[in-house]
C-alpha cells in the first residue's frame, strides 16, 4: 500500500539533497574544466555514491529514527539523483550556452589524444570515441544537457540500488 505522507516525505527529503548533490557536481564540473591536471574534479564524482549513502543515513536516522525499508531508501535515492541531475542540467546548459565555446570538447579530445596511444597498445580501437566526440561537438547546449542528464538519472538509479541495500534498516522487535 503506497503511503502518501511517506512519499511526500522522501521527495522532500530527496529535493534538499539532490540539491547539495547538485552542487558537488557543480563544483567537480568546474573543477574538471578549469583545472583539468588537478585531481580534485575527478575526486569529487567518485564521492557521489558515498555522498549518496552518507545524506540517506542521515535521513534514515533524523527523520525516521533510524529504521527505513529498502523500498523507501531506493525511492530516495532514485529522487534524489532525478532533482540532481535535473539542477546540474541547468547549470551544464548555462555554462555550454554561455562559456563553453567548445572548450569542453577539446579537452576531451586532448585527453582522448593522451590516452589513445595507451588504448592502441592494449588493442582498443579510438575510432569510436573520436566519432563520439564528433557527435557530442555537433549537439546543441540543451541537448548536450539532456543527453549528461539522462545518463545521470540511469547511473544514479544503480548507485541507488546499491545505497538502499547498504542504508535500509529493518525495525529491532
Amino acid at each position: 500500500m503506497l503511503n502518501i505522507l511517506s512519499l511526500i516525505q522522501v521527495k522532500a527529503f530527496a529535493r534538499i539533497d539532490g540539491a547539495l548533490l547538485a552542487l558537488l557536481w557543480t563544483a567537480s564540473f568546474l573543477l574538471m574544466i578549469y583545472l583539468p591536471q588537478s585531481m580534485l574534479g575527478s575526486l569529487l564524482i567518485v564521492a557521489t555514491p558515498f555522498f549518496v549513502l552518507w545524506r540517506l543515513i542521515k535521513f534514515r536516522t533524523n527523520a525516521l529514527d533510524g529504521v527505513i525499508s529498502f523500498r523507501r531508501a531506493f525511492a530516495y535515492g532514485c529522487f534524489t539523483f532525478f532533482y540532481a541531475s535535473m539542477l546540474f542540467a541547468v547549470v551544464q546548459f548555462l555554462y555550454f550556452q554561455f562559456l563553453d565555446s567548445g572548450k569542453f570538447v577539446q579537452m576531451l579530445l586532448d585527453a582522448l589524444k593522451i590516452i589513445g596511444p595507451i588504448y592502441k597498445q592494449n588493442g582498443i580501437d579510438t575510432a569510436d570515441a573520436y566519432a563520439t566526440l564528433g557527435i557530442l561537438s555537433g549537439m546543441s547546449p540543451i541537448e548536450k544537457a539532456f543527453t549528461f542528464m539522462m545518463q545521470n538519472i540511469f547511473i544514479g538509479s544503480f548507485v541507488s540500488l546499491f545505497a538502499a541495500l547498504i542504508g535500509a534498516r529493518r525495525a529491532r522487535h
